[in-house]
């Protein structure tokens, strides 16, 4: 018990250490995958693969730890588990097979970041899975069924975004004609990439309802790694396509940034 406690510790405040030294690391080089893949990355495999590989530790590590956990019986961890498992269900199983069925796996996705990602994953799905089922304090949390419902509506008013807007970048690339295009209806009308914006509500959404170092922690960490990214794939597409990209559109927050 004392050594996980430990382990518990320092994997949350490295955490937060890790968070803005991805945030500041990404404004000057981006994962070299997606619109920002550059030749000679080393070995790659399937998207498809790729991404069921790097997200699985969430189901799987998450599925094997809770039931370790002493509110492994209560309801109210047993609620706030779903959302997460829900969102890497859908990231893990469903995501990787419509990226199969669109035929999305000609171009490489490097090895090594998707290793990343699977450490990464490893990491983040014990704190948040060990927060949940053993280290929260559910009998002094008062407001735990007044704060759950608010945190669930943000957490799937930003799944609802990050799905669709998703579905919609793959069925654009399903149009045929080769190359990017612009996307356009919905939350891209607002910003370039609603489908980050959708998973940072998501897990602001997240850290209301588990109201936890952890889920805080990962929210922040959320926030350094998507909204750089996503500053960089609207420079990307303002290079590419010039004037013809809408110039009100933000990159990632609508109306902010």
């Amino acid at each position: 018990m004392a050594l996980d406690q430990n382990l518990y510790h320092y994997s949350l405040l490295s955490l937060f250490v890790a968070a803005p030294i991805t945030a500041l690391s990404l404004l000057f080089l981006q994962a070299p995958y997606g619109k920002h893949r550059r030749p000679g990355r080393g070995l790659t495999i399937s998207p498809a693969l790729a991404w069921f590989l790097m997200e699985s530790p969430t189901l799987w590590l998450t599925l094997l730890l809770f039931p370790m956990g002493r509110h492994r019986s209560n309801p109210k961890a047993q609620f706030l588990i779903s959302p997460f498992l829900l969102h890497y269900l859908h990231r893990t199983i469903l995501y990787p097979l419509r990226l199969h069925c669109r035929r999305e796996n000609a171009a490489g996705f490097p090895v090594t970041i998707a290793a990343l990602a699977f450490l990464f994953n490893l990491w983040n799905s014990y704190l948040q899975a060990r927060s949940v089922s053993h280290y929260a304090d559910y009998e002094a949390d008062s407001w735990f069924w007044w704060r759950f419902p608010c945190g669930l509506a943000v957490f799937a008013s930003g799944m609802a975004a990050n799905v669709r807007s998703d579905m919609s970048l793959l069925a654009l690339k399903g149009e045929g004609g080769g190359g990017y295009k612009i996307p356009r209806g919905g939350l891209f009308g607002l910003v370039s990439c609603p489908n980050y914006f959708g998973e940072i509500v998501e897990w602001l959404g997240w850290a209301l309802m588990s109201w936890s170092w952890a889920g805080l922690g990962f929210f922040l960490f959320t926030c350094s790694n998507l909204i750089p990214r996503a500053q960089a794939h609207h420079k990307w597409y303002l290079e590419k396509f010039g004037e013809d990209y809408p110039k009100t559109r933000k990159a990632v927050i609508p109306f902010v940034c």
